[in-house]
């Protein structure tokens, strides 16, 4: 059953029908100088659970014990003070609201929501929300926790409880038509990179042929050892629903695409130990798992319409696949590993110069 927002001051009807989801591995992220698209797709919302939005505190006047409170475990520019817990969706998906006069904050093509937010009811008047549709930031309404209340809509919106129904999808394919790497691709693998780095322990990494060697192999080869004779080295495996169970010792898996949460892998049939796990978004993962992109062969007569065709030809990079560095060091910093002098020096290499090779 899907649910709509109110306005907790006098209960006007602020959303249209909408779900819950996971939020997100981008939400945070920004990317280039562009409009970019919508975060949230129609009828789905997801909630924040982390601090967000002004004032800011820099890292020397937060300090280290402080920011170990609100985990996160090495140095940062800043730290958001904001409020937590905001209710993000489509801006179509937004109903009775208006701008807030004066409340325009925003670099050249929107707004950022800066200044505090800038969306009140139209109704009552009442601050509820900040409108984000600036260059480099996805688009999307943050509703105020304590400004909305949640109603049931009575109107059925399913949403899948478990990621086995996106396995239907294609995924989301990793390359532009232009030949670029889809930003959604980047921004999760640079996010995924850093617990694949506290999950290797600082030694040599196997990962299998493929989307996952161009994705990771190179920069894992300028921060781990290579493999030494005879010298253990951690294996890397998909694993997942529909997957059978890894023989690895860490599995790649899938965000639940509801909870957000990791699904375990399969416990391995021969092993003492449960595989670490790498976190991707589902619909990265599910491409990853169960995208055909088999050679294509010369076939006799008629194809079938279920055949790989040739023409057009899948779109290839014109780059190697390079993980963005700004989601590894978030992610990173909020891994409690990152206290290891090895991936701590790593840290602070990105942080120093975060366009340098290997990234």
């Amino acid at each position: 059953m899907s649910e709509v927002f109110v306005c907790a001051g006098c209960d006007a009807v602020l959303t249209a029908p909408v779900s819950r989801v996971a939020l997100p591995v981008h939400a945070r992220s920004s990317f280039g100088h562009d409009l970019l698209p919508v975060l949230m797709e129609s009828g789905t919302y997801a909630v924040d659970r982390e601090p967000a939005g002004p004032p800011w505190r820099l890292w020397d006047e937060v300090g280290p014990e402080r920011a170990a409170a609100r985990g996160v475990y090495a140095p940062v520019h800043s730290l958001p003070y904001g409020p937590a817990g905001a209710i993000v969706i489509a801006p179509g998906d937004c109903r009775g609201t208006a701008l807030i006069p004066g409340r325009t904050e925003g670099y050249c093509c929107g707004l950022t929501g800066a200044d505090g937010p800038n969306l009140a009811c139209e109704r009552c008047g009442r601050e509820v929300a900040t409108l984000q549709d600036d260059c480099s930031l996805w688009r999307a309404v943050r509703f105020l926790e304590h400004a909305v209340r949640r109603r049931p809509s009575g109107t059925a919106h399913p949403v899948p409880d478990e990621p086995t129904p996106l396995y239907d999808r294609p995924g989301t394919p990793p390359v532009h038509p232009t030949g670029n790497w889809d930003p959604c691709w980047e921004i999760a693998a640079g996010a995924a990179l850093a617990h694949l780095l506290a999950a290797s322990g600082g030694g040599p990494v196997a990962l299998p042929r493929g989307l996952l060697t161009d994705m990771f192999g190179r920069v894992l080869g300028a921060f781990l050892p290579p493999p030494a004779l005879n010298a253990p080295v951690k294996r890397v495996a998909l694993a997942g629903p529909d997957l059978p169970a890894p023989d690895a010792d860490v599995a790649v898996v899938p965000l639940h695409p509801r909870t957000g949460e990791p699904c375990p892998p399969p416990p391995p049939d021969h092993a003492d130990t449960t595989p670490a796990t790498v976190p991707l978004p589902a619909d990265i993962w599910t491409y990853l798992a169960f995208s055909n992109n088999r050679r294509l062969v010369p076939a006799p007569g008629t194809l079938p319409v279920e055949a790989l065709r040739d023409d057009p030809l899948p779109p290839h990079p014109w780059l190697p696949f390079r993980p963005d560095p700004h989601s590894f060091l978030a992610t990173l910093a909020r891994l409690p590993a990152v206290r290891r002098p090895w991936l701590r020096a790593i840290h602070d290499r990105v942080r120093a110069k975060p366009y340098e090779s290997p990234f």
